[in-house]
């Protein structure tokens, strides 16, 4: 029997559900608990159940969502918890992918889109905007993921850095501010262009927790227990 959609066609449709989808939840269009049938959803994009279907299975693994017999998809809050995990978790992660781009693994081409990321984000933080600061913080850390060269562990760590995203853009609006030292993203782009993989790795490993750290005290300072 004939497929009704040819296999490559149908993955392109389930990749910009998921695309769309993934990019209103990360940026906010789609707020935590956000409820709508997948026929609503399948409507909101102007496509059919099918890949809209297969897109939110994926947005379910990577916890963005949960679905819900015969009610659809509801769209997830990050707790304090959540975060707290994610962030321990991607400290270490970071550190192996830092400490691996910075082996000889990254290619010039990766080590200019790394710098420019960086300028970047100090022209966006000079200027206050904190949005586009949080935007470019998340394209820094997915380069480093990327320029390690090691495809599992660049995959693991853009999923967990979607599950934090809405929250960090949350907490750097409420904390005027980024939550570690933004001096931290040169220091570990010249580590990883001097090819010093011990510098690399504590860098990004610290990096991370100094963010921890603070975005635990503005949490509790403000009694949010989910963002």
């Amino acid at each position: 029997m004939l497929s009704a959609m040819p296999p490559k066609v149908k993955s392109t449709r389930v990749d910009k559900a998921y695309e769309r989808l993934k990019a209103d939840i990360l940026n906010g269009k789609l707020p935590p608990g956000f409820q709508a049938p997948e026929p609503d959803i399948a409507g909101r994009l102007g496509m059919s159940r099918t890949p809209v279907r297969e897109a939110l299975i994926r947005l379910e693994a990577e916890r963005l969502v949960d679905l819900i017999p015969r009610r659809g998809a509801r769209v997830l809050a990050i707790s304090k918890k959540d975060i707290c995990e994610v962030f321990e978790i991607l400290s270490v992660l970071e550190g192996l992918a830092a400490a691996s781009a910075a082996k000889g693994k990254c290619s010039d081409l990766m080590l200019d889109r790394i710098e420019e990321a960086v300028t970047c984000a100090e022209n966006a933080l000079n200027a206050g905007d904190m949005d586009a600061w949080a935007v470019l913080d998340d394209r820094f850390h997915r380069l480093i993921a990327q320029g390690s060269e090691n495809a599992r562990l660049d995959e693991m760590i853009s999923g967990l850095l979607n599950q934090v995203f809405r929250g960090t853009l949350v907490l750097v609006r409420m904390n005027k501010g980024p939550a570690a030292d933004p001096g931290d993203h040169r220091a570990l782009y010249e580590a990883i262009r001097a090819e010093d993989p011990e510098k690399a790795s504590t860098v990004a490993r610290e990096h991370r927790l100094a963010g921890l750290a603070r975005m635990k005290q503005v949490l509790e300072d403000c009694g949010l227990p989910h963002v």
